[in-house]
């Protein structure tokens, strides 16, 4: 996921405390008595502003819990869910049920071609999975309500429709509408790894290609649970969600340094 836009909190700014004067106030001391008045007149006017934003903010749902409500899209739709601004708090992908069987299910109809792709020599070049600047929302592993305990992937911030590049060969396992991840690519490597690539606006590959590092496979979006545009990279060692692994220090072993 996946998926940093600041929210007002909402709290008023204290004013120092006006100090109460002895008869014969200077006319200085006056003038600062009534603008302390006014002051506090205009932070009680604006108050109510600050709390309606606080209130807009977009309520989040637990990440652990399985789903099953999303409306299925068309592979090559560009309509997305969410919200279209970029958030400082992770993308709420977690384990989905439905996603997992599909995934299980597609990968045991596809032969294992690794050692074709070892023979062309494509299983050793690996490449980033963007190729403009983004902006780090979510690091892989930190703590928070997941199954797995932690953020299965890392988060990158682009804007939506940001060509998204596979950042090793393999055979493409599924792309459709995978529920938490949104619309997504899964790729298994020919080394027995799989790369997700989530909450993509476009996807441009079909199920069964077998493709080389650096194809073009989708564009970026929001689509699933996110809170805003990015890339949800997650590189797992197995097929099965819970079996992921640091994306950074798995491209940092293939000679590529994505932070």
């Amino acid at each position: 996921m996946n998926s940093s836009t600041e929210h007002p909190d909402g709290q008023e700014t204290a004013h120092p405390d006006v100090l109460a004067h002895e008869p014969g106030t200077t006319r200085r001391g006056a003038l600062g008595v009534t603008a302390a008045l006014v002051g506090g007149a205009l932070s009680i006017a604006a108050a109510p502003s600050a709390a309606a934003a606080t209130r807009a903010r977009p309520a989040h749902t637990p990440t652990h819990s399985h789903s099953h409500s999303h409306p299925r899209l068309r592979a090559d739709s560009g309509e997305e869910r969410g919200i279209g601004t970029e958030s400082g708090e992770p993308c709420m992908v977690g384990y989905d049920e439905t996603f997992e069987d599909a995934l299980a299910e597609a990968d045991s109809r596809l032969p294992d071609d690794g050692a074709n792709a070892q023979r062309a020599g494509l299983a050793g070049i690996f490449t980033k999975p963007l190729r403009r600047q983004f902006r780090v929302t979510a690091r892989y592993g930190i703590k928070g309500n997941w199954i797995a305990g932690h953020h299965t992937g890392i988060d990158l911030a682009v804007p939506t429709g940001t060509p998204v590049y596979a950042v090793g060969a393999g055979t493409v396992v599924l792309s459709a509408w995978s529920g938490d991840y949104g619309n997504a690519v899964t790729v298994r490597m020919p080394d027995g790894h799989y790369a997700v690539y989530a909450h993509l606006s476009r996807l441009r590959i079909k199920a069964g290609a077998s493709i080389k590092a650096g194809a073009r496979i989708a564009d970026s979006g929001a689509t699933g649970r996110a809170t805003g545009p990015h890339l949800h990279l997650e590189i797992r060692s197995q097929r099965g969600y819970g079996s992921d692994i640091d994306p950074v220090a798995y491209l940092a072993r293939k000679g590529v340094r994505l932070l």
